[in-house]
């Protein structure tokens, strides 16, 4: 069987110590058997790692970001579908994602497909929104409040007994011991995120993961949990070993099931001495660690390749359970040239 030729555009190209998940979403592309693949990066700034990397990404180019308005963002698209021909679109970043939903239709007049959530599911799924989530879906989920103001700390003491655990809109949490720490948080925080700031209920326990597929319709195309056998002190997974929980897959099958999430997520979630499971988070789109769901049976992004395409997907029934994966660090030897053609010319 011939495989089908696609151009692919993705974004998340930054593989650093707090890695996008453009790279292994282009390895899970690249190890399928169904279709051969074009891969164009799409880079932010210009020392992604990921523009560089030509044996995964064949071209890249720089795109502004989606904070400089969804107008600019779209005129640089459509001039790189007009040279590339882009066949599917994907996403990698929480903060450009609202962009690119809010675009979805102007996207598909180029010919570019996407498989994203809706705005409905993207909103409500917001660690603002986490407490009515939990209410509505009839899942744990530890008290959380959203501030604006660092005087609203102050306020916190009848809600909140220390620790808790302060949260940024898009990225970022920390665990603050006292309101001095709440303060230095808050104040990191918002420097990088904006507003509001997310005051979470400390639960303690071990943080675990589920990296999972939704085909928009209820069905979970594929899903695989993960324990952090490794952490670094921005709290990223540098290890993980796949499990053998029902629990977390039950979960995993209900919320999909009951929001009819479309696209790629990741839930992170607290299992407690009791083992309760609580959510603390559903990132909405494949996290930097799903090649590990690809080493272990499930090709996801593959999958969801597919399913921009309209294509019928057939769901995981498996994966291997007791794969690990361990991340690394490697010195890539470019030359000046090559970041001279990014930053000035935009296209490498």
């Amino acid at each position: 069987m011939n495989k089908k030729n696609l151009t692919i555009a993705l974004s998340g190209l930054n593989n650093i110590d707090s890695p996008g998940p453009g790279i292994p979403v282009a390895r899970g592309i690249r190890d399928s058997k169904l279709f051969e693949s074009r891969i164009i990066g799409l880079a932010y700034e210009n020392l992604e790692p990921g523009a560089y990397m030509h044996d995964l990404v064949d071209k890249s180019y720089k795109v502004p970001y989606p904070s400089d308005g969804v107008d600019s963002l779209m005129e640089r698209i459509r001039y790189i579908n007009k040279i590339e021909k882009i066949d599917v679109l994907i996403p990698n970043f929480d903060a450009e994602l609202y962009a690119f939903m809010k675009s979805a239709d102007l996207l598909k007049t180029m010919g570019i497909h996407t498989f994203l959530p809706t705005l409905k599911q993207f909103e409500e799924r917001h660690k603002a929104n986490l407490p009515e989530f939990g209410k509505k879906y009839d899942v744990k989920v530890p008290f959380s409040k959203p501030i604006s103001s660092i005087a609203e700390i102050e306020t916190l003491n009848d809600d909140f007994s220390f620790p808790y655990v302060v949260k940024g809109k898009f990225y970022d949490a920390y665990i603050a011991y006292d309101k001095e720490q709440a303060r230095m948080y808050f104040h990191k925080i918002t420097a990088k995120w904006g507003l509001p700031i997310i005051i979470q209920e400390f639960v303690k326990g071990t943080e675990v993961n589920v990296v999972a597929l939704g085909d928009g319709k209820g069905n979970t195309i594929g899903a695989v949990p993960m324990r952090k056998q490794y952490i670094t002190d921005k709290g990223k997974a540098w290890g993980g070993i796949t499990l053998d929980d029902q629990n977390m897959l039950d979960l995993t099958h209900r919320i999909i099931g009951s929001t009819h999430w479309r696209g790629g997520m990741e839930l992170e979630l607290i299992k407690t001495s009791k083992n309760e499971l609580y959510l603390i988070e559903i990132n909405p789109r494949l996290p930097a660690w799903v090649y590990l769901a690809v080493g272990a049976g499930q090709n996801l992004p593959e999958a969801l390749v597919q399913l921009a395409l309209g294509q019928e997907v057939q769901s995981f029934k498996i994966y291997d359970i007791g794969k690990m994966f361990i991340r690394y660090s490697y010195d890539m030897i470019c030359d000046i040239s090559e970041f001279e053609k990014l930053s000035t010319l935009g296209e490498l």
